[in-house]
């Protein structure tokens, strides 16, 4: 089934190449998802550009942009972009819990404004701290007080 969002993932470097890789080992190769670089030496216009030829050479009719940083010229040029669209949105903070779900929810059909809730809500969610989620075992030392009692 096709779906009718495409999602482009913009970064800084090659991040985006690296999660759309890394995302595909576990959730499969999927059509309609375009890794944008933003590389040293490029400014605003070179990702616009890069947003209108991924948008052009889509079959959707609806864009999600994941971006890396909120502020960062990947955003600002995709603010930019969605700004003057409809069929637009842009997500930041991008991760690989949040681009797995986001590409699952999209193999089952899922639209822009479901897409883009399911970024928000993993892409927080994937975020987990050792030590608040995993608590190592206690020893009891009844072992020990087996002989000291009165």
């Amino acid at each position: 089934m096709q779906s009718s969002v495409a999602v482009i993932v913009a970064a800084h470097g090659h991040l985006a190449e690296g999660l759309l890789n890394s995302a595909a080992m576990i959730a499969g190769p999927q059509d309609d998802v375009v890794p944008i670089s933003f590389d040293p030496g490029e400014g605003p216009d070179d990702l616009l550009a890069k947003y209108a030829d991924a948008v052009e050479s889509s079959a959707s009719g609806q864009y999600l942009i994941l971006v890396d940083l909120l502020g960062g010229s990947p955003y600002n040029a995709a603010a930019r972009f969605a700004a003057a669209r409809e069929d637009a949105d842009v997500v930041t903070g991008v991760n690989l819990p949040m681009l797995i779900e986001v590409l699952g929810r999209r193999l089952a059909g899922g639209d822009l404004t479901e897409l883009v809730e399911v970024a928000k809500t993993s892409g927080a969610g994937g975020v987990k701290v050792l030590s608040e989620i995993f608590t190592p075992p206690t020893t009891t030392d009844s072992d020990d007080d087996e002989g000291d009692e009165l």
